[in-house]
């Protein structure tokens, strides 16, 4: 029999920028929750690049004196350096220069103008165009006549697009995420969404023409498909040549949700396609109360989390730090009260304990014992939900459970062998299996931590240095 699959996605991230906590964020995640159902013996696989094409890459290669490909290229490296740096477990990094994207979101977009969801002809348009989103808005999504997003002032342009006709499926996609055929969360964010569509849907535009750094339109070379229509393409890109479309997740920011819970819905639609499970959006947040700025001088870089917490300890500290999905606030003293509290008082301090007194005692595991596992129904139900943060605070609640019947019952004072005998035991049965609700966060911890408990049990040293 087939293994159950699960198949989630993050979004590729745009090469005009370097990887920063704000990229490594939701990155983490995805492969937490990937992680977590390899676990339960899932054919799970997650999905990450970069996104290459666009006004934005061509002008800011030219910057560089680079060709556009010659930039993308080295961008991207950095953030696949980045997610190996974290220890993301991705099954392919994927490039939308990559040679079969390209060939797919070619057909595809072919596909949907043969269904007559792309206008026959181009149509020419006027209006207010902002380079940094590389589109068109509308006077109401501009504050005091700029973009709030970029802080600059769109510039007026003219120019013949091909559009893709949204107008036409407002209806049903209505019908379908309030029925949850797409799962939207969290709840606000499909409320959210659901209002503007009920307000109605406007046909977009889907290219430009005359920019070379782009995928031309298959049924009009002189067009280059928009940026972010043949990059949302990616995951059916990966999805549909290894049999594994459709998408179980996707991770996304709630900057992009219109994207991928409006156009990419309509567009697999048009196609006859089927639809991504579940689109998750998660929150922003902010770095010691402001918006993080080169500029502030406060991007912080997965490298900086790396060489202060270790791999394990950042990927922890990132998502215990506040609820997923919603905004919160990092700071370097919050996440070192994090790693302090959690990490090197709690779980590190714990299995030191643990492991000493084994030591002392010539504690032997067994087969069986290494097999334990909570039943932990809330924990499973907190983290399916990707409710990150609740699902280790009660791995957490566990740990400080047993550190406190451990002080109680002083079991370095009992003389009778058979007694302290029964009494490891259930520390470290208990141990094995609270571990194993840290693997999909801290795998090479989780993993260090149970090879220590298998066999005849010796001290480390401690596995989170207090900082």
């Amino acid at each position: 029999m087939d293994k159950n699959k699960y198949f989630i996605t993050t979004p590729i991230y745009y090469v005009n920028d370097v990887p920063h906590i704000g990229h490594a964020y939701p990155t983490v995640a995805a492969d937490a929750i990937t992680r977590y159902w390899k676990q339960k013996d899932y054919d799970a696989r997650l999905l990450t690049g970069t996104d290459e094409h666009g006004a934005k890459i061509a002008e800011a290669a030219k910057k560089h004196g680079k060709e556009p490909k010659e930039y993308a290229d080295k961008i991207s490296e950095k953030f696949k350096e980045a997610w190996q740096k974290l220890n993301i477990d991705f099954v392919r990094f994927i490039r939308t220069t990559d040679e079969d994207h390209i060939k797919v979101a070619q057909e595809f977009l072919q596909k949907l103008y043969d269904k007559g969801a792309i206008d026959p002809k181009p149509r020419l348009y006027k209006g207010l165009y902002c380079v940094g989103h590389e589109k068109f808005m509308s006077p109401e999504e501009l504050v005091d006549g700029v973009c709030p997003d970029h802080q600059t002032k769109p510039i007026e342009h003219s120019e013949e697009n091909y559009y893709l006709r949204l107008s036409d499926y407002g209806d049903w996609l209505e019908k379908v995420i309030e029925s949850d055929e797409i799962e939207i969360r969290p709840q606000s964010r499909k409320n959210e969404i659901l209002g503007k569509i009920k307000q109605g849907l406007e046909d977009i535009s889907i290219s430009r023409a005359n920019l070379e750094w782009g995928i031309p339109l298959p049924f009009d070379q002189k067009h280059t498909a928009y940026v972010w229509i043949e990059a949302l393409i990616n995951y059916y890109t990966y999805g549909s040549q290894n049999n594994f479309w459709p998408a179980d997740l996707h991770l996304v920011g709630k900057d992009i949700l219109w994207f991928h819970a409006v156009i990419w819905p309509i567009m697999l639609h048009a196609i006859g396609e089927e639809l991504p499970k579940k689109i998750f959006a998660h929150g922003f947040f902010t770095i010691n109360g402001q918006k993080m700025s080169k500029t502030i001088g406060n991007v912080i870089g997965p490298s900086d989390l790396v060489e202060k917490y270790g791999v394990d300890g950042a990927r922890y500290a990132l998502l215990a730090a506040f609820p997923f999905g919603e905004d919160g606030d990092f700071s370097f003293d919050r996440l070192n009260e994090i790693y302090n509290a959690d990490l090197a008082n709690g779980l590190g301090n714990y299995v030191a304990r643990i492991a000493k007194l084994c030591e002392n005692f010539v504690y032997t595991v067994s087969e069986e014992q290494l097999k334990s596992e909570h039943k932990a129904d809330d924990y499973h139900d907190a983290i399916q939900n990707l409710n990150f943060s609740k699902a280790l605070a009660i791995a957490n609640h566990y740990i400080k459970d047993h550190d406190i019947k451990l002080n109680q019952e002083k079991p370095w004072k009992i003389v009778d062998n058979q007694t302290l005998h029964k009494s490891l035991d259930y520390y470290v049965q208990g141990l094995i299996a609270t571990v194993k609700l840290f693997l999909p966060f801290m795998p090479q911890t989780a993993k260090k931590i149970l090879k220590q408990f298998s066999g005849q049990i010796k001290s480390d040293k401690p596995l989170f240095p207090r900082i």
